[in-house]
């Protein structure tokens, strides 16, 4: 695959080695891309007029709270109101991602346990309470919010209002999580306080972690004193733009080199990357160059084939992915892929490849839900697991939480994705104005014939006085009636003794039909 993208996009041997990051920077809006031997991997984009909120904090106030569903509508000051579930209201609600959680110094079994039924008493309307965004306003819905508030550093993440202590899942190494453990046991939290190692902390010394956490006690000790200062509703903190979150959580160990085309943003970042290492400063370079940064890496290319509806794959295999409000679905076909005598060998090769690329296209098009991906049959239980375990193996680069379940019987595969905002395809694009999103307009026979049944249902309702219409129809349609249906319309005509006169208007729809009295003008209303 790697020969082939060198060959579509004319780039040289080295430009595509190794895991590279790349910036441009626009006035309207920041991209970044991130690239793998030259394939893209991953894609972010951040308008500049857009406020993101996912990851801010803010000192809300309770509007109102139904029982019913369990929640309640918090003012932060935006449009719409914040939805706080109850249990995401619950002092030290976990959400399952850790596979241990140990307590400094207190036992749990001590406290006493807070369960929904208390939340409505301890956040009753009008009350402050402090809530922070992790999901987007997503269509006609507001924000989700959550009183678990958590500040992210570069190696581990801290709850200042939760006292837990864990270690992500993702490092598996039980050596490695018991030296993290007693790192972490050294740490000086203040009390009340807990924090969660992040997966980038594996192999870190002590003095990372040191470090990391005096910057988020003092970024917390901003937010709680603009709480105090200020009256609800207020964001206390701003999520950081795009570059700086991709420094942040991207600039790894594993990345060789990141290339920005806008040298201001180049020295941010540096400033940044100093702050958590000095090594990581050297790896950001400026681009100088008169030809665009994102078609001098083969970028553009890529990003424009993977919004397609149908994305094909390496073997001659395709997916056809299509984007729902309720899921993804996402079906697999052999298409070209002819390379091999043994079907099930063919079958295998191509549903392997498309487990790899359907996680991609994930990643790419930030898409969220539940996904269904309907696999070509397989026979051979053997075949379904590895392509279940291929599929597992791409989504552990991904950092958002999924959930895989095995192929069932009929082929299928169920998964879900963490969905924190709308999706790249949703955000960059809108619905068609004039198939109104559907991807389908009505055909000129289907015009036609519903034409035909609006005049016979006109001229059975009105007198003969009435018969003499005007119909205004699309030229497309017009051209049908004329060429293919003139001879049913002179029946109609002669049934009913009346007479039709068509007329086309280029600027109507295809789907869009004016019936009106030729002698009044008076417009027929079915």
């Amino acid at each position: 695959m790697l020969k082939r993208l060198r060959r579509a996009f004319g780039g040289g041997s080295d430009i595509r080695k190794g895991t590279k990051i790349v910036v441009n920077c626009e006035k309207l809006e920041h991209r970044i891309a991130l690239l793998e031997d030259g394939v893209l991997e991953e894609y972010n984009v951040e308008r500049t007029a857009d406020d993101m909120i996912v990851g801010s904090i803010y000192k809300g106030r309770v509007k109102n709270i139904e029982p019913g569903l369990k929640a309640m509508f918090v003012d932060i000051g935006i449009e719409k109101n914040a939805f706080l579930h109850f249990w995401d209201a619950i002092p030290a609600a976990l959400d399952g991602t850790l596979e241990e959680i140990t307590r400094k110094g207190k036992s749990s079994s001590r406290q006493k346990k807070i369960t929904s039924k208390d939340i409505p008493s301890i956040y009753p309307v009008g009350s402050e309470v402090m809530v922070q965004v992790t999901k987007g306003s997503i269509g006609n819905k507001g924000p989700r919010v959550t009183t678990n508030i958590s500040l992210p550093g570069r190696f581990m993440v801290l709850m200042p209002l939760n006292d837990q202590f864990g270690i992500s899942r993702k490092i598996e190494s039980p050596e490695e999580r018991k030296r993290l453990r007693r790192i972490m046991e050294k740490l000086t939290v203040p009390e009340g306080m807990g924090v969660i190692l992040r997966t980038v902390a594996q192999g870190k010394r002590a003095r990372y972690f040191v470090r990391d956490l005096h910057m988020l006690l003092e970024q917390w000790d901003e937010i709680a004193e603009l709480r105090d200062r200020k009256p609800a509703p207020i964001r206390v903190f701003e999520e950081p733009g795009l570059i700086e979150r991709t420094v942040r959580d991207f600039l790894t160990d594993e990345v060789d080199e990141v290339i920005c085309d806008d040298i201001e943003q180049v020295e941010f970042m540096k400033e940044l990357a100093s702050q958590i290492s000095r090594r990581s400063r050297k790896r950001i370079s400026h681009f100088q160059s008169s030809e665009h940064i994102f078609h001098k890496f083969g970028i553009q290319r890529q990003i424009d084939d993977a919004f397609f509806r149908q994305v094909w794959l390496k073997c001659g295999g395709y997916l056809v992915i299509d984007e729902t409000e309720a899921m993804i679905s996402v079906d697999v076909n052999t298409g070209r892929n002819r390379g091999s005598k043994n079907t099930d060998k063919m079958i295998l090769e191509t549903n392997v490849e498309a487990a790899q690329e359907v996680a991609r296209q994930l990643r790419l098009r930030n898409i969220g839900g539940l996904v269904v991906v309907d696999f070509i049959d397989m026979k051979n239980r053997k075949d379904q697991q590895l392509v279940y375990k291929t599929m597992r193996e791409r989504l552990y680069k991904d950092k958002a939480k999924t959930q895989v379940l095995q192929i069932s019987q009929l082929g299928l595969m169920e998964m879900t994705r963490q969905r924190l905002q709308e999706s790249l395809t949703q955000s960059m694009y809108e619905p068609c104005t004039y198939c109104q999103g559907r991807g389908k307009i009505k055909s000129t026979e289907t015009m036609s014939v519903e034409l035909q049944r609006s005049i016979n249902a006109i001229m059975q309702k009105y007198p003969e006085s009435q018969h003499d219409l005007l119909i205004i129809v699309n030229p497309d349609v017009l051209h049908r009636l004329r060429t293919e249906d003139d001879k049913l319309l002179v029946e109609l005509e002669r049934k009913h003794h009346g007479r039709l006169t068509f007329r086309s208007d280029p600027t109507y729809h295809r789907e869009q039909v004016m019936i009106s009295n030729a002698a009044t003008g008076e417009e027929f209303k079915l």
